[in-house]
């Protein structure tokens, strides 16, 4: 299934590749390639996570603390929120 970021979740992604990049260079690679591990998880099986809101689901990513939220479209992903664990919940609902 095709997936689509929503340019807030653009956002909140290039914000913390940004973070790791200021750290070492290798942790955003690192980031990077774990994010996109993610999505490819959601896009092989998107039901298989835990809705959190309404209709909205979270895959939480490995090694970081960083979950995804998305929800399924009748023929794609969007993908709401890549969204850091201690950050206020619920920042992206109006994203929706």
């Amino acid at each position: 299934m095709r997936y689509v970021f929503h340019p807030e979740a653009l956002n909140d992604y290039a914000e913390a590749v940004q973070y790791y990049t200021e750290q070492k260079v290798e942790v955003a690679q690192t980031f990077i390639n774990v994010v996109e591990d993610t999505v490819y998880r959601i896009r092989e099986s998107p039901t298989r996570y835990a809705k959190i809101d309404e209709d909205v689901r979270r895959c939480m990513a490995r090694k970081f603390p960083y979950g995804v939220l998305y929800t399924i479209e009748q023929d794609y992903i969007l993908i709401l929120a890549v969204m850091h664990c201690s950050r206020e919940p619920g920042y992206w609902k109006s994203r929706k």
